[in-house]
């Protein structure tokens, strides 16, 4: 099960020998090697169409309706060809304020997983990963860091995206959710759900006190 590793500039899935499943570095043109190491994601215990997400666009312009939203559809219908259950796709305007709210309504609404698009660059407008950080409890930096590595290697600027990822706190009942920043974009939306569809699934058993 999974892909064969030929998106340029992605770390795609792929299945190994034993049905676990990892990232595979497309070798560049002059054979060299990966920045990184093959790296496997075991035991996959939930399937995708258990999982929940919720998908929060951030920017001035489609709020207004001055430019249609074509990232919130694009990635929802990614993650839903990929299993993955879409809860919800609100549009908000930019601002630490806006995003904040957003996502405390979808951690309160229990989605599983909860994916910003926009706002994640050095403009004065750019404020997600500002309303994200206040709801983290416990950073995944590495998932943050992997986003902009893989997409550097397509589109340079990517290393300009502040985007941060972290589990959020408890609600009432217990329930945590799994918080990323994506950019903006339709290209970048669509890789970064690219790279995430490969982890989610044993990160949020992981989070759900999965035995790993």
């Amino acid at each position: 099960m999974g892909f064969s590793g030929k998106v340029a500039g992605l770390a795609t899935p792929s299945s190994g020998h034993n049905g676990s499943v990892g990232f595979v570095r497309r070798q560049n043109p002059a054979g060299v090697r990966p920045l990184w190491p093959y790296a496997e994601v075991m035991g996959r215990t939930i399937s995708p169409s258990g999982i929940t997400v919720t998908l929060v666009t951030v920017s001035d312009r489609s709020h207004l309706g001055e430019r249609e939203d074509l990232s919130g559809p694009a990635a929802a219908r990614d993650l839903e060809d990929a299993g993955f259950r879409v809860i919800g796709n609100p549009v908000i305007p930019d601002g630490r304020d806006g995003v904040k709210a957003a996502l405390m309504a979808a951690i309160e609404n229990s989605s599983d997983v909860v994916l910003t698009l926009g706002g994640t660059g050095a403009g004065p407008r750019d404020e997600t990963p500002d309303g994200t950080l206040p709801l983290i409890e416990r950073e995944l930096p590495g998932i943050a860091d992997g986003l902009r590595a893989a997409g550097a290697e397509s589109v340079p600027t990517a290393v300009l995206s502040r985007g941060v990822a972290g589990l959020s706190y408890a609600t009432h009942d217990g329930h945590r959710s799994v918080l990323v920043n994506l950019p903006g974009s339709t290209g970048g939306v669509r890789d970064g759900v690219q790279y995430l569809t490969a982890i989610l699934p044993h990160l949020v058993d992981q989070v759900k006190g999965g035995d790993h």
